[in-house]
């Protein structure tokens, strides 16, 4: 998103003298297959967006029997974060460079950056790659892996190892490999490979929204077929800043209207960010209206959270998490007018994002839906338990209860049904048992969250940690100690979440996908550095 101002001279240069930021930000973004109006040639923002993005195409369909430029290509589309307009060349691509890959035996003469970009690019789409195309790069005796100082292949392979799943010893090989070499190339590197080095030890492709990552597809500005998709990322992030600051309105006034603020001055007032998880998970630019919904369910996870933390006395907790549970209205007789009002946003809302999937997708959620608001109001009850009383609990008791806590599951469950697709009764039973691509998911929000990166100055509850859990059940750790733990913790989630997306998935390919973006959002949000301040411009207009 951020190459809009450092690539106004390509726009310029091919486009008609008098567009101008304005007429593009008048078209309202649609994808590439849907009706737009036309206009004069030589004015329309569309017209240049079609040309370069069918430009990219035909480049792209040419170079099938050519692979390690298809993959580059690929690789470069989704860097940009402009896959859906290429969705289709691009899944036929990689269909056809699995079933030649799957063929193979080790990787043999073939170049090694070719077959690490193969890795990541196949099972980033759900194709089930087998680790042991690398197996000849790996003495087996001894455990060395059998590689050069080729920079490039280096970071390509340490990119791909981020995709491994549980038990793969090749991978696992590769990967520490790899991680140790480039951190000591660091030293001995001029500033740009460092920085390069650095960015991807830091933000590894396949953990980061897509857009962070196109900074690196800068430097080739003599390539024909990147320019083009230059122009098509130019265009796409002017479009799409004016729709997420239409949303972002929409947010903002239904926030203003709900009335919680009056009633609950303490807690946390952040509608920007709670769209902006939104916008993080469901990043198809077509899903306008399920981000706006999520946002709403979101906004209440944060506002009972603070109920709990901040507000409520035990007793008073009981009884509102025995009312959400029995979703008993009666009972809210008993508690103080803050609850009541938020128990009631909290049908309101529930029943509106039912009766919106019923109409649309022909499935009543509400019984589910409510059962989810339950379980997180038991999960955030059983922590105030343990505060209240003193109690720590062991590493396992605690994580049990913070993967519900941590919101996740419920957030997912409506992202489930608001997408809907494949709407089964055994998907359905599926998902509310809080499936592995979830929890997975859940784990890696929660542990990163304990490892203290984020300071909410706005939230004066105390919370017990992962890191305090270790610390009471490891006595004589240090803090260091329990900090790397948890870190092994949080990678181990992520081939567990690696592997639930790779095919036979259990859910739908844009569910799996959310699940992987809803855990890629998770350290922009938690961690208040450039990163997310560059995230942030990315998707909001100045």
């Amino acid at each position: 998103m951020f190459l809009i101002s450092k690539f106004r001279s390509t726009i310029a240069s091919s486009s008609p003298s008098n567009i101008t930021k304005r007429s593009i930000q008048s078209h309202v973004y649609a994808p590439v297959s849907s009706p737009v109006k036309q206009f004069d040639h030589k004015t329309s923002i569309v017209h240049l967006h079609e040309f370069n993005i069918k430009k990219v195409k035909n480049i792209l369909i040419a170079n099938r029997d050519d692979p390690f430029k298809s993959l580059e290509m690929i690789d470069a589309i989704q860097g940009l974060g402009i896959g859906l307009h290429f969705r289709q060349e691009i899944d036929q691509t990689l269909h056809k460079i699995y079933k030649e890959c799957i063929q193979l035996d080790g990787y043999y003469g073939r170049d090694l950056r070719e077959v690490a970009l193969c890795i990541r690019l196949l099972r980033q789409e759900g194709h089930n790659v087998q680790e042991s195309i690398l197996d000849n790069i790996l003495d087996k005796k001894s455990g060395t892996v059998f590689l050069k100082n080729d920079l490039k292949c280096l970071i390509e392979l340490y990119e791909a190892s981020e995709l491994g799943v549980e038990g793969e010893e090749t991978l696992n090989r590769v990967k520490e490999f790899t991680f140790n070499r480039l951190n000591e190339l660091c030293s001995g590197r001029e500033s740009h490979h460092k920085r390069e080095i650095m960015s991807s030890l830091a933000q590894p492709r396949h953990k980061t929204l897509r857009r962070l990552t196109s900074k690196s597809l800068t430097r080739e500005e003599d390539n024909e077929w990147l320019q083009s998709l230059l122009r098509v990322a130019e265009i796409d992030s002017i479009m799409l800043k004016s729709l997420f600051q239409e949303e972002i309105s929409q947010a903002l006034k239904w926030w203003r209207e709900l009335g919680l603020e009056k009633e609950l001055r303490k807690a946390r007032k952040q509608p920007l960010k709670w769209h902006k998880w939104s916008m993080g998970i469901l990043q198809d630019p077509t899903l306008s209206k399920q981000r706006l919904d999520l946002t709403k369910s979101i906004s209440l996870v944060y506002v009972i959270d603070d109920i709990f933390d901040v507000y409520g006395e035990l007793e008073e907790l009981t009884i509102f998490t025995q009312v959400v549970e029995r979703w008993d209205h009666e009972g809210l007789e008993k508690l103080p007018r803050y609850m009541k009002v938020c128990f009631e946003a909290l049908d309101m809302i529930t029943m509106e994002i039912s009766m919106k999937v019923l109409k649309e997708h022909g499935w009543n959620p509400t019984d589910s839906l409510r059962k989810s608001w339950a379980s997180l109001c038991k999960a955030f009850l059983v922590e105030a338990k343990w505060f209240k009383s003193g109690y720590m609990p062991n590493t396992e008791e605690y994580m049990k209860n913070g993967i519900v806590s941590s919101g996740v599951q419920l957030v997912m469950l409506h992202v489930y049904f608001l997408l809907g697709e494949e709407l089964t009764t055994d998907n359905v039973e599926l998902i509310e048992r809080n499936p592995r691509i979830v929890s997975s998911a859940a784990t890696i929000l929660r542990l990163y969250d304990d490892l203290g990166s984020a300071k909410d100055e706005n939230q004066d509850g105390i919370d017990g940690s992962y890191v305090e859990c270790y610390l009471n059940e490891h006595k004589g750790s240090t803090v260091e100690e329990a900090r790397t733990h948890v870190a092994q913790e949080i990678s181990k989630a992520w081939q567990c979440l690696n592997r639930e997306c790779l095919n036979p998935r259990p859910f739908s390919r844009s569910f799996s996908k959310a699940c992987l973006n809803i855990a890629r959002t998770v350290p922009l949000m938690y961690s208040y550095d450039d990163g997310l301040n560059q995230y942030l411009k990315c998707i909001t207009l100045k």
